[in-house]
């Protein structure tokens, strides 16, 4: 703030009290000159001495020029005080006086604001209550919040030095006017190297498991690096094998976590109808890079080998990645919308944003949202290792896939699926259903930096983590954990350090999954999505495995080794998706209860 005296239109010079005038700004002294301590002249009567007709001194009523209580003071004709050269409007000053916070029953939400009323250039400082604690800034964790008791006492102190305080009450909610609808997560799916279902993959996180495999098959023979995260059941043999003949292997990822999720939210698993629901107001949204590259290579072999006549008239429709979302809902006779979305690596996560947008502004009641993906194949490991993306480490020293760890040197390949069951709140409370947690908003945003690394600032991801808090309307003091993306490159993992040490300010933690399972490329946001609404609903943060060793330019608070509570205070985690051409996405989940 700058002092008084360099205010351009700000001239302070020296008056006698027998010049002052109604509207002059005053100070008494120079050390309030200096201060930045003035007053504004409400009135100025002169006073009858001993010796009538001669008043030797002035009555003054002051008041502080952003408003407060008014006082006088009795001043001597001749003594000299400063004006500045600027009269105010009188009646514009208004007259307050400071509340009294001692029987004040304080609710979150609740604004309490003090201004130093003896500046004129003074700002106004707020302090909002959220958690049971007063915050300056809800956007960061720098400062330390303060209790009930420590604002009471801070506004008892500043109330009578100059300063204004003033009590502002939660806002009662209007009744009028249309707003979003919330969305709940009611079901959850998964099939990821840790094994088929959602029960696996949580026991594997919170004990530390590694589900990355050595790949054996004739076909990796020669490749430089042969471990990936793959699923360790055959999906075919869990389908009829009329349907799973029909179906690539993403696919039947992904029909096997939609039907969990849906299954696990009370549906009927025959579909829509036999549970009740109106095929039109369901939906699917499903992410993937590629879905299965198996068929289109396979088919491209039998056409060079064996000639047109032996390519299946099944290739096409099992190459395309909208395979997924077509097969998931012609299994569950839903008709609202099926649909596909393929941002490399942030797939799965935007996926899951869209079909929220969906049911918040009533497009749909409830939808099937997640990722599938299964690209463990020779061509792409090849090709990941001709980028030197993959890590070289074994499997004798742990997990090879070591997010945030100082001696990290690539992602692991992986394959799987993950969904989440999402439905309006109301849908949801009407029919009694278990709610794991509010799917509260999301946040895109683009690098534009390179058509593989990520910008190195991290300011791509921290605009995405700044839109997702915001559509979540949330701020980040209620930020409890994030479920970072972590791949164990050394350039992307250092860029979303530096994204999430910017936007959040202070210590929240942070796990990272890939060295669990490895990187499912497009079905890592839906996987990531499940695992986090996990946490939020047992209250507990699985551990970071492979991390042996925080590189230290990282600077978070990685959770490792064992599982951690979920801090009490505040309420949203964030799951982070990014992805080669700079694609960001950020989901933001609430607990509810």
């Amino acid at each position: 703030m700058r002092h008084s005296s360099e205010i351009p239109y700000f001239h302070p010079h020296a008056v006698t009290v027998a010049e002052v005038r109604p509207g002059d700004l005053l100070a008494l002294s120079e050390e309030d000159v200096a201060g930045d301590r003035w007053f504004v002249v409400i009135h100025a009567v002169p006073e009858t001495a001993e010796i009538p007709g001669i008043p030797e001194t002035v009555r003054v009523t002051l008041r502080p020029p952003l408003g407060g209580a008014d006082h006088e003071e009795v001043l001597g004709r001749g003594r000299q005080v400063t004006v500045a050269c600027r009269r105010m409007d009188v009646g514009r000053i208004p007259v307050v006086t400071s509340a009294d916070l001692a029987g004040v029953e304080f609710r979150d939400g609740d604004r309490v604001t003090t201004l130093r009323v003896v500046d004129p250039h003074a700002v106004e400082e707020t302090y909002v209550r959220r958690w049971r604690v007063w915050h300056r800034d809800l956007e960061s964790l720098r400062e330390e919040p303060l209790s009930d008791g420590a604002l009471r006492e801070l506004a008892g102190e500043i109330a009578g030095r100059d300063h204004l305080v003033r009590h502002h009450p939660r806002p009662r909610r209007s009744a009028g006017g249309m707003a979003p609808r919330r969305v709940v997560v009611t079901g959850l799916g998964a099939v990821t190297p840790l094994g088929v279902g959602v029960g696996e993959l949580w026991r594997g996180l919170v004990e530390g498991r590694c589900g990355i495999r050595e790949l054996d098959g004739e076909e990796f023979e020669g490749l430089p690096v042969r471990v990936a995260g793959t699923v360790p059941v055959d999906p075919a043999t869990l389908l009829p094998r009329p349907q799973a003949r029909r179906m690539n292997r993403a696919a039947q990822f992904a029909l096997l976590a939609a039907r969990e999720a849906w299954q696990d939210a009370g549906f009927d698993g025959a579909g829509t109808a036999e549970s009740g629901l109106d095929p039109a107001r369901v939906g699917v949204s499903v992410g993937a890079v590629l879905g299965d590259a198996s068929v289109l290579v396979g088919g491209d072999r039998k056409l060079r080998d064996k000639g047109p006549r032996s390519v299946s008239p099944l290739t096409t429709p099992m190459t395309v990645p909208s395979q997924a979302a077509s097969q998931v809902s012609l299994a569950l006779r839903i008709t609202g919308e099926a649909r596909t979305v393929t941002s490399a690596c942030a797939s799965g996560t935007e996926a899951i944003g869209l079909a929220i947008d969906r049911i918040r502004y009533g497009h749909l009641d409830v939808a099937l949202a997640g990722g599938a993906e299964a690209v463990v194949t020779p061509a792409i490991m090849a090709s990941f290792a001709a980028m030197r993306a993959l890590s070289r480490h074994g499997l004798a020293d742990g997990s090879p896939s070591r997010p945030f760890a100082k001696d990290r040197d690539g992602f692991v390949n992986g394959e799987g699926a993950g969904f989440l069951l999402l439905e309006a709140e109301e849908h949801a409370r009407a029919r009694g259903a278990r709610i794991y947690c509010e799917a509260a908003g999301w946040g895109l945003s683009a690098d534009a930096h390179h058509m593989a690394a990520p910008d190195p600032s991290g300011s791509g991801v921290a605009l995405a983590l700044r839109r997702a808090l915001k559509d979540a309307g949330g701020h980040v003091v209620d930020v409890v954990h994030v479920n970072a993306h972590a791949t164990a490159t050394v350039e992307g993992d250092l860029a979303e350090a530096n994204a999430l040490r910017a936007v959040l300010g202070g210590p929240v933690p942070v796990t990272a999954l890939k060295g669990h399972f490895g990187h499912l490329q497009g079905a890592a946001g839906g996987v990531e999505a499940v695992a986090t609404a996990l946490t939020l609903h047992h209250g507990l943060i699985p551990p970071t495995i492979g991390c042996a060793i925080q590189d230290d330019e990282i600077g978070l608070d990685v959770v490792t080794y064992t599982a951690r509570p979920l801090p009490a205070g505040g309420d949203l985690a964030l799951s982070n998706s990014f992805g080669f051409g700079g694609h960001n996405a950020v989901l933001a989940l609430r607990r509810v209860g």
